[in-house]
Protein backbone atom coordinates (compact mmCIF):
# COMPACT_ATOMS: atom_id res chain seq x y z
CA UNK A 1 0.00 0.00 0.00
CA UNK A 2 1.12 3.47 -0.57
CA UNK A 3 2.35 5.28 2.54
CA UNK A 4 3.51 8.65 1.20
CA UNK A 5 1.61 11.56 2.82
CA UNK A 6 1.49 13.92 -0.44
CA UNK A 7 -0.05 11.32 -2.24
CA UNK A 8 -3.26 11.11 0.03
CA UNK A 9 -3.39 14.74 0.12
CA UNK A 10 -4.48 14.30 -3.69
CA UNK A 11 -6.20 11.37 -3.51
CA UNK A 12 -8.78 12.32 -0.78
CA UNK A 13 -10.34 15.21 -2.66
CA UNK A 14 -9.95 13.26 -5.89
CA UNK A 15 -11.94 10.03 -4.78
CA UNK A 16 -14.49 12.87 -2.89
CA UNK A 17 -15.02 14.21 -6.60
CA UNK A 18 -15.51 10.81 -8.03
CA UNK A 19 -18.23 10.28 -5.09
CA UNK A 20 -19.67 13.98 -6.01
CA UNK A 21 -19.47 12.48 -9.76
CA UNK A 22 -21.24 9.24 -9.39
CA UNK A 23 -23.81 10.79 -6.76
CA UNK A 24 -25.02 12.75 -10.08
CA UNK A 25 -23.30 15.53 -11.28
CA UNK A 26 -21.64 13.99 -13.51
CA UNK A 27 -18.10 14.79 -15.33
CA UNK A 28 -16.12 16.15 -12.37
CA UNK A 29 -14.52 12.51 -11.34
CA UNK A 30 -12.44 12.80 -14.70
CA UNK A 31 -10.30 15.27 -12.53
CA UNK A 32 -9.64 12.69 -9.94
CA UNK A 33 -7.03 10.42 -11.96
CA UNK A 34 -4.83 13.39 -12.85
CA UNK A 35 -5.31 14.69 -9.60
CA UNK A 36 -3.11 11.49 -8.08
CA UNK A 37 -0.63 11.37 -10.96
CA UNK A 38 0.83 14.44 -9.33
CA UNK A 39 1.76 12.38 -6.72
CA UNK A 40 1.89 8.41 -8.41
CA UNK A 41 2.46 7.75 -12.38
CA UNK A 42 -0.70 8.10 -14.42
CA UNK A 43 -0.92 4.12 -14.84
CA UNK A 44 -0.93 3.33 -10.94
CA UNK A 45 -3.27 6.48 -10.78
CA UNK A 46 -5.93 4.92 -13.05
CA UNK A 47 -5.68 1.19 -11.33
CA UNK A 48 -6.23 2.61 -8.28
CA UNK A 49 -9.00 4.62 -8.78
CA UNK A 50 -10.88 1.52 -11.06
CA UNK A 51 -11.81 -0.59 -8.04
CA UNK A 52 -13.15 2.84 -6.15
CA UNK A 53 -15.02 3.59 -9.47
CA UNK A 54 -16.40 -0.46 -9.21
CA UNK A 55 -17.21 -0.16 -5.73
CA UNK A 56 -18.85 4.02 -6.10
CA UNK A 57 -21.44 2.30 -8.55
CA UNK A 58 -22.49 -0.08 -6.37
CA UNK A 59 -23.85 3.01 -4.29
CA UNK A 60 -25.02 4.90 -7.42
CA UNK A 61 -26.60 1.96 -9.02
CA UNK A 62 -28.52 1.04 -5.81
CA UNK A 63 -30.24 4.73 -4.97
CA UNK A 64 -31.43 5.04 -8.62
CA UNK A 65 -32.29 1.73 -9.45
CA UNK A 66 -35.97 2.54 -10.02
CA UNK A 67 -35.05 5.61 -12.20
CA UNK A 68 -33.07 4.64 -15.67
CA UNK A 69 -33.88 4.68 -19.36
CA UNK A 70 -33.72 1.16 -21.05
CA UNK A 71 -33.41 2.19 -24.92
CA UNK A 72 -29.96 4.06 -24.05
CA UNK A 73 -28.52 1.51 -22.18
CA UNK A 74 -29.48 -1.37 -25.16
CA UNK A 75 -28.11 1.09 -28.06
CA UNK A 76 -25.00 2.77 -26.17
CA UNK A 77 -23.57 -0.68 -24.08
CA UNK A 78 -22.56 -2.84 -27.46
CA UNK A 79 -20.98 -0.15 -28.75
CA UNK A 80 -18.96 1.15 -25.44
CA UNK A 81 -18.02 -2.47 -24.98
CA UNK A 82 -16.89 -2.23 -29.06
CA UNK A 83 -14.55 1.06 -27.91
CA UNK A 84 -13.31 -0.27 -24.86
CA UNK A 85 -11.81 -3.46 -27.12
CA UNK A 86 -10.33 -0.47 -29.55
CA UNK A 87 -9.26 1.50 -26.79
CA UNK A 88 -7.32 -1.86 -24.91
CA UNK A 89 -6.12 -2.73 -28.62
CA UNK A 90 -5.11 0.66 -30.46
CA UNK A 91 -3.01 1.31 -26.96
CA UNK A 92 0.23 1.06 -28.51
CA UNK A 93 -0.83 3.16 -32.17
CA UNK A 94 -3.11 5.84 -30.48
CA UNK A 95 -1.42 8.55 -28.78
CA UNK A 96 -3.89 9.13 -25.58
CA UNK A 97 -3.43 12.97 -25.67
CA UNK A 98 -5.18 13.14 -29.15
CA UNK A 99 -8.38 11.40 -28.02
CA UNK A 100 -8.77 13.76 -25.11
CA UNK A 101 -7.61 17.16 -26.88
CA UNK A 102 -10.95 16.25 -29.84
CA UNK A 103 -13.48 15.01 -27.06
CA UNK A 104 -12.58 17.82 -24.84
CA UNK A 105 -12.95 20.45 -27.60
CA UNK A 106 -16.25 18.64 -28.79
CA UNK A 107 -17.69 18.99 -25.66
CA UNK A 108 -16.51 22.75 -24.90
CA UNK A 109 -18.73 23.25 -27.96
CA UNK A 110 -21.39 21.07 -27.22
CA UNK A 111 -22.22 22.54 -23.66
CA UNK A 112 -21.60 26.40 -24.67
CA UNK A 113 -23.87 26.04 -27.66
CA UNK A 114 -26.60 25.08 -25.01
CA UNK A 115 -25.86 27.24 -22.19
CA UNK A 116 -25.78 30.02 -25.22
CA UNK A 117 -29.49 28.89 -26.43
CA UNK A 118 -30.80 28.72 -22.77
CA UNK A 119 -29.70 32.25 -21.75
CA UNK A 120 -31.19 33.64 -24.97
CA UNK A 121 -34.28 32.16 -23.88
CA UNK A 122 -35.08 29.78 -26.80
CA UNK A 123 -35.69 26.48 -24.48
CA UNK A 124 -33.49 23.68 -25.06
CA UNK A 125 -36.20 20.87 -26.44
CA UNK A 126 -35.64 16.47 -26.03
CA UNK A 127 -34.08 15.58 -29.61
CA UNK A 128 -36.23 14.22 -32.06
CA UNK A 129 -36.72 10.61 -32.50
CA UNK A 130 -33.79 8.84 -34.34
CA UNK A 131 -34.47 7.31 -37.45
CA UNK A 132 -31.13 5.57 -37.68
CA UNK A 133 -29.62 5.49 -33.78
CA UNK A 134 -26.45 6.37 -35.34
CA UNK A 135 -25.41 9.06 -33.11
CA UNK A 136 -25.62 6.63 -29.71
CA UNK A 137 -23.77 4.24 -31.45
CA UNK A 138 -20.68 6.62 -32.25
CA UNK A 139 -20.88 8.10 -28.30
CA UNK A 140 -21.04 4.80 -27.02
CA UNK A 141 -17.96 3.95 -28.67
CA UNK A 142 -15.83 7.02 -27.84
CA UNK A 143 -17.34 7.06 -24.29
CA UNK A 144 -15.16 3.69 -24.15
CA UNK A 145 -12.38 4.36 -26.10
CA UNK A 146 -11.74 7.58 -23.68
CA UNK A 147 -13.24 5.16 -20.32
CA UNK A 148 -10.44 3.30 -21.32
CA UNK A 149 -7.87 5.54 -21.58
CA UNK A 150 -8.65 7.83 -18.90
CA UNK A 151 -11.93 6.85 -17.13
CA UNK A 152 -12.76 9.95 -19.26
CA UNK A 153 -16.14 8.22 -20.85
CA UNK A 154 -18.93 10.97 -19.16
CA UNK A 155 -18.74 13.77 -22.17
CA UNK A 156 -19.31 11.36 -25.36
CA UNK A 157 -22.11 10.14 -23.36
CA UNK A 158 -23.45 13.29 -22.25
CA UNK A 159 -23.53 14.70 -25.33
CA UNK A 160 -25.67 11.94 -26.89
CA UNK A 161 -28.13 11.77 -24.32
CA UNK A 162 -28.20 15.63 -22.56
CA UNK A 163 -30.30 16.95 -25.45
CA UNK A 164 -33.02 14.00 -24.73
CA UNK A 165 -33.81 16.17 -21.78
CA UNK A 166 -34.34 13.20 -19.44
CA UNK A 167 -36.45 13.81 -16.23
CA UNK A 168 -33.21 13.72 -13.68
CA UNK A 169 -32.83 11.15 -11.53
CA UNK A 170 -33.92 9.07 -14.86
CA UNK A 171 -30.55 10.91 -16.77
CA UNK A 172 -28.64 9.81 -13.56
CA UNK A 173 -29.97 6.68 -13.12
CA UNK A 174 -28.97 5.75 -16.51
CA UNK A 175 -25.41 7.11 -16.32
CA UNK A 176 -24.96 5.36 -13.30
CA UNK A 177 -26.06 1.70 -15.10
CA UNK A 178 -23.76 2.99 -18.37
CA UNK A 179 -20.89 3.40 -16.40
CA UNK A 180 -21.05 0.61 -13.69
CA UNK A 181 -21.06 -2.18 -16.81
CA UNK A 182 -18.87 0.10 -18.56
CA UNK A 183 -16.26 0.24 -15.51
CA UNK A 184 -16.67 -4.28 -14.98
CA UNK A 185 -16.00 -4.51 -18.66
CA UNK A 186 -12.68 -2.64 -18.46
CA UNK A 187 -11.49 -5.11 -15.82
CA UNK A 188 -9.93 -7.84 -18.03
CA UNK A 189 -7.91 -4.91 -20.07
CA UNK A 190 -6.42 -3.87 -16.70
CA UNK A 191 -5.88 -7.34 -15.82
CA UNK A 192 -4.28 -8.14 -19.08
CA UNK A 193 -2.11 -4.49 -19.02
CA UNK A 194 -0.79 -5.74 -15.52
CA UNK A 195 -2.49 -2.28 -14.04
CA UNK A 196 -3.88 -4.67 -10.81
CA UNK A 197 -1.42 -4.77 -8.49
CA UNK A 198 -1.37 -5.78 -4.96
CA UNK A 199 -0.24 -2.02 -4.61
CA UNK A 200 -3.35 -0.84 -6.00
CA UNK A 201 -5.46 -2.56 -4.73
CA UNK A 202 -4.24 -1.85 -0.97
CA UNK A 203 -4.30 1.96 -1.25
CA UNK A 204 -7.99 1.54 -3.31
CA UNK A 205 -9.00 -0.61 0.05
CA UNK A 206 -7.91 2.13 2.66
CA UNK A 207 -9.88 4.49 0.17
CA UNK A 208 -13.09 2.89 -0.16
CA UNK A 209 -14.73 4.57 3.51
CA UNK A 210 -14.41 7.63 1.86
CA UNK A 211 -15.59 6.35 -1.24
CA UNK A 212 -18.61 5.31 -0.27
CA UNK A 213 -19.53 8.17 1.86
CA UNK A 214 -18.58 11.07 -0.85
CA UNK A 215 -20.88 9.01 -2.99
CA UNK A 216 -23.85 8.96 -0.77
CA UNK A 217 -23.55 12.41 -0.24
CA UNK A 218 -23.51 13.41 -4.21
CA UNK A 219 -26.50 11.28 -4.04
CA UNK A 220 -27.95 13.26 -1.02
CA UNK A 221 -26.83 16.83 -2.17
CA UNK A 222 -28.09 15.95 -5.82
CA UNK A 223 -31.37 15.71 -4.64
CA UNK A 224 -31.99 18.53 -3.95
CA UNK A 225 -30.99 20.45 -7.02
CA UNK A 226 -34.47 21.38 -9.12
CA UNK A 227 -34.62 19.07 -12.11
CA UNK A 228 -33.90 22.80 -14.21
CA UNK A 229 -31.23 24.03 -12.47
CA UNK A 230 -29.57 20.26 -12.74
CA UNK A 231 -28.86 20.37 -16.47
CA UNK A 232 -27.43 24.16 -16.30
CA UNK A 233 -25.18 22.46 -13.70
CA UNK A 234 -24.30 19.78 -15.84
CA UNK A 235 -23.73 21.44 -19.22
CA UNK A 236 -21.13 24.05 -16.69
CA UNK A 237 -19.25 21.25 -15.30
CA UNK A 238 -19.39 19.76 -18.79
CA UNK A 239 -17.63 23.14 -19.97
CA UNK A 240 -15.03 22.32 -17.02
CA UNK A 241 -14.18 19.12 -17.94
CA UNK A 242 -14.19 19.69 -21.80
CA UNK A 243 -11.52 22.17 -20.88
CA UNK A 244 -9.79 20.12 -18.99
CA UNK A 245 -9.46 17.08 -21.22
CA UNK A 246 -8.24 19.37 -24.33
CA UNK A 247 -5.80 20.92 -21.89
CA UNK A 248 -4.40 17.38 -20.60
CA UNK A 249 -4.76 16.51 -24.61
CA UNK A 250 -2.85 19.67 -25.91
CA UNK A 251 0.14 19.16 -23.41
CA UNK A 252 0.37 15.62 -24.05
CA UNK A 253 1.26 16.23 -27.82
CA UNK A 254 3.01 19.40 -27.71
CA UNK A 255 4.99 17.46 -24.91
Amino acid sequence: MITDPWFYALAVPAVILLGLAKGGFSGIGVIAVPLMALAVSPVLAASITLPILIVQDVVSVWAFRKTWDRGILLLMLPSAAVGIFAGFALAAFVRPGAVELAVGVISVLFAVQRLWLERRGAPVRAAAPEGVPWRGVLAGVAAGVTSQISHAGGPPFQIYVLPKQLARDVFIGTSAIFFAVVNWIKVPAYLALGQVTAESLSTAAALLPLAIASTWAGVWLVRRVPGQAFYKVIYGLLVVVGAKLAWDGAVSLIG
